[in-house]
């Protein structure tokens, strides 16, 4: 949420970022609601000040008491207003999105994100590669049928080595960030409504939630708990930053994707992630830097990996409503000769802090919003593709990367057949 007051001030800066992003909002007729607003908060507050001086005064006359009835019914009718105006006015501040950084590219969609940086070299087979969905079959590591049937559509079942290549990745990766100095944290997958508002997932994400009625719903990213996990806190500027690396199941309905990548586990109800997340003090610079130090991250995992990939830095259609600036990294799948996004980053300021009332004291004894940053370590099923058919060989097995042998005890994945 950005502050109404910046807003105010800046109200074709805030135009433009809704252009950009495509948010379909009419920042006049907000604006004309908060001058109401505050106008109707000046008149109550005056009228209460007559009320209450008239009360304090001795025995009243008829005409006094009657005087006094009629800045009680005032009171109350501008009351009346003003919760149907704040309740609108309150409405339209959760739509109003956050200004993207001025490196951001123009663009409507992920096709128009620019490229800015390509990392290993792209496989070349001398035999006919498979795609993920046959390794697996071939290799007994997943029963989409019986997931089906369980689970429903896009239900899966892991087996075998892709159970022990699933945990050594969360594993290696789990070390890997904790020697960092990253937290961790086994996050609920069921959380209140508030985290959701707060992180900027309802109301504009309401079809990717699933939701359990009683105000709980599942989540989407452990962002959405550790978020909540500080909310209405203030910390002292040397607590920040705060680092985590946070594990959790996640859930998303994948509205609107139906026909595309039915098939496998690309696209998938549920899945299994450890994201960095980090509150850091009230600086564009200051979350600038750990913007890159979070990419950085997971562009190291993908090399210790030795997957090719590349980054990209997400046009302003393609960013969420609270993101500033967002970086996708995209690794290579040899089926589809072509990247696919494993890894988002982001950086909001202080859009979540703002609605969680996440705050700190600063040295010089101000108390303001942290800036918050999160960032994909390592999603699966998904990042199984990219090993699958990268690693394959012409036997029809899968070499296990050589970083992640220590974790399973096995170098290769063999067929059963």
């Amino acid at each position: 949420m950005l502050d109404i007051k910046f807003i105010r001030e800046n109200s074709e800066l805030v135009k433009e970022a809704a252009r950009k992003k495509g948010v379909d909002i009419n920042i006049d007729h907000l604006l004309e609601l908060d001058k109401r607003r505050r106008e109707l908060i000046n008149q109550t507050d005056n009228l209460r000040a007559e009320q209450n001086k008239g009360s304090k005064n001795g025995p009243k006359t008829p005409l006094e008491l009657e005087q006094l009835k009629n800045l009680k019914e005032r009171i109350k009718v501008l009351e009346e207003e003003f919760n149907v105006l704040e309740k609108e006015f309150n409405e339209l501040m959760l739509l109003v999105p956050n200004v993207p950084d001025p490196s951001v590219p123009d663009g409507k969609t992920d096709i128009d994100n620019k490229e800015i940086k390509t990392w290993g070299k792209i496989p070349k087979f001398n035999f006919q590669p498979k795609d993920y969905i046959a390794l697996m079959d071939d290799l007994d590591l997943v029963d989409s049928e019986r997931g089906a049937k369980v689970s429903g559509f896009r239900g899966y079942f892991l087996k075998n080595e892709a159970v022990q290549l699933t945990f050594a990745l969360l594993q290696f990766t789990l070390d890997y960030l904790t020697k960092k100095g990253f937290k961790p944290l086994i996050a609920p997958t069921i959380a209140k409504g508030f985290n959701f508002v707060g992180t900027g997932w309802l109301p504009q994400g309401k079809d990717e939630i699933y939701t359990l009625g009683d105000d709980q719903y599942l989540i989407g990213t452990s962002e959405v708990s550790v978020m909540g996990y500080h909310a209405d806190e203030i910390f002292k500027e040397t607590d920040l930053p705060l680092k985590y690396i946070a594990f959790s199941p996640c859930y998303r309905s994948e509205a609107g994707s139906y026909g595309k990548d039915t098939k496998g586990v690309l696209r998938v109800h549920e899945f299994y992630k450890l994201e960095q997340v980090i509150l850091c003090k009230n600086d564009h610079d200051e979350s600038v830097r750990w913007h890159e130090e979070l990419t950085k991250n997971s562009e190291e995992i993908l090399q210790a990996l030795k997957l090719p990939y590349r980054k990209v830095v997400n046009s302003a259609g393609d960013l969420g409503l609270g993101q500033v600036k967002k970086y996708d990294l995209e690794t290579w799948v040899p089926s589809q000769n072509r990247f696919r996004e494993t890894h988002s980053s982001s950086y909001f300021h202080d859009f979540q802090t703002r609605r969680l009332n996440i705050r700190y004291r600063s040295k010089d004894g101000k108390t303001l919003f942290a800036h918050s940053l999160n960032n994909t370590a390592i999603a699966t099923p998904r990042i199984l593709i990219n090993i699958l058919e990268n690693y394959q060989t012409k036997k029809g097995t899968v070499v296990i990367p050589k970083i992640l042998r220590k974790y399973m005890g096995v170098k290769e994945i063999k067929s059963r057949y």
